[in-house]
């Protein structure tokens, strides 16, 4: 990959305009860093990636490498073209300060990845209403084969770990350095992102 990585401070977002055919590089940067990430129809922002739609479709909830993202309208948004970890989530949704009081009641409240996202892609008229399910890169959420209960464990990418998806069409994206404490392993670190 070529160009510079450009850089998300720990608990925070950024949002970005990502070119048909160009390929995102999500790196994480120091090990044990989840990132939300959101893509949108940059020509029309109510088609959005679909977690529902990409289960259906590629028939697993284990997306990686050879697997796409797909939208609210069953149109292909990204292909998944390199994966370092193969450990990824699309079932839980963006943390945030609802989800800071019901699970770290001892905690100070954070607007987590979602109010992250919502501020990052208000610029695109993006609204909180119009946040879906992130596609969670990076997070590591092992499910019960016999109850289906779920668990939410630190994550396995070490420092420098990557996943690239290539854009099938003109997209808004949103990323995080997520915020969540059981997440990430009770740390926050940044995360790194770059285009080709």
């Amino acid at each position: 990959m070529s160009g510079d990585i450009s850089r998300i401070e720990p608990r925070s977002g950024a949002a970005f305009e990502l070119a048909e055919g160009a390929v995102l590089e999500v790196v994480d940067l120091e090990g044990g860093q989840v990132s939300d990430l959101l893509a949108y129809n940059a020509k029309d922002c109510r088609e959005m990636i679909s977690n529902g739609r990409t289960f259906d479709y590629e028939e697993t909830i284990k997306l990686t490498a050879g697997n796409t993202l797909w939208s609210n309208r069953s149109n292909p948004m990204l292909d998944i073209v390199h994966d370092d970890t193969g450990m990824h989530d699309f079932l839980l949704t963006p943390c945030s300060k609802a989800t800071f009081r019901h699970f770290y009641p001892d905690k100070p409240v954070h607007r987590g990845c979602f109010g992250n996202l919502a501020a990052a892609l208000e610029p695109w008229g993006i609204e909180e209403d119009d946040i879906p399910c992130a596609f969670n890169v990076f997070m590591n959420v092992p499910v019960d084969g016999n109850s289906g209960k779920l668990s939410v464990e630190p994550p396995v990418s070490q420092a420098g770990d990557t996943l690239r998806l290539r854009a099938r069409m003109d997209l808004v994206i949103g990323l995080t350095a997520c915020s969540a404490y059981a997440s990430n392993g009770g740390t926050f670190k940044p995360i790194g992102y770059r285009v080709e």
